[in-house]
């Protein structure tokens, strides 16, 4: 029974975790839109949390609550916890999982360097370059170039199945509230989905236009999507619309955190 509460608490602890970067992220994107700051990716928003009041304090909360989901992440991709099977489909659907959990891994470490005092990883300005110059030696000059057109097709397809999940409404098979709950969930989890589908396809289509401009090691994010859209015509009324999204997308992890079906009956076996 502590075992199954372990993971309940991992579960619902990391859901709120992502939900508060979020948060963080959709109001600075609705400041910048409003032209009140800079547009910030997700460790812009954890850089200035630490800045403020008690910043500390908070940011070692979201590192456990990261490292919560990151677990939780982990357990339902290589448990298969939501029963998406083994077939092409599930597989796919099931690395996703993992993908999202070592990125959420790398924004731990992030938080923690910056809690640290280690500022070298939130430079990257070491790291990066030295990685980068070892995929140029692996893969080969010639080759490496065209890497950066791959890796967009992570951002492509995380987008389109971002998209697809708010059109269908399937996540509300794992929520376990009553339909009036359901009925306000719904439209918010649509909106979420589909804001944060709509960045990832922003981030898809700066890697394929964009090409040999950014490194495979690192690709355009958050910040680059938001300053994209600020450089349309309209791109306040875009970038505020994103905002207020992602806004939709931090509650819709909050309601995952509390109302979604943690089924374990394949973890505990």
């Amino acid at each position: 029974m502590n075992m199954t509460r372990g993971v309940i608490w991992l579960a619902r602890s990391g859901y709120a975790a992502r939900g508060v970067v979020y948060a963080i992220v959709a109001f600075i994107a609705v400041l910048a839109a409003l032209g009140a700051a800079r547009s910030v990716d997700t460790k812009g928003a954890i850089q200035q949390l630490l800045a403020q009041p008690f910043g500390a304090g908070l940011l070692w909360l979201i590192v456990i609550g990261l490292l919560a989901h990151v677990a939780w992440r982990f357990t339902q991709g290589i448990r298969d916890t939501d029963r998406h099977g083994s077939d092409a489909k599930g597989l796919l659907i099931r690395g996703g999982l993992l993908g999202s959990g070592g990125v959420n891994l790398l924004l731990a470490l992030f938080t923690l360097s910056l809690i640290s005092g280690l500022d070298t990883l939130a430079s990257g300005n070491s790291s990066g370059g030295g990685k980068a110059d070892l995929l140029q030696r692996l893969l080969g000059l010639q080759h490496s170039k065209w890497l950066i057109y791959v890796v967009a097709l992570v951002p492509l397809g995380a987008g389109i199945a971002h998209l697809i999940k708010a059109w269908r409404a399937h996540f509300e098979r794992y929520f376990q509230c009553d339909s009036q709950t359901m009925r306000l969930v719904r439209p918010i989890s649509r909106i979420g989905l589909a804001a944060r589908g709509c960045v990832f396809l922003i981030i898809a289509a700066l890697l394929f236009m964009g090409g040999s401009r950014y490194q495979p090691t690192d690709p355009p994010g958050l910040k680059e999507a938001f300053e994209a859209l600020q450089r349309l015509p309209a791109g306040s009324w875009l970038l505020l619309a994103i905002g207020i999204g992602l806004l939709a997308f931090a509650l819709y992890s909050f309601a995952e955190a509390r109302w979604r079906r943690i089924d374990l009956s394949e973890v505990m076996d």
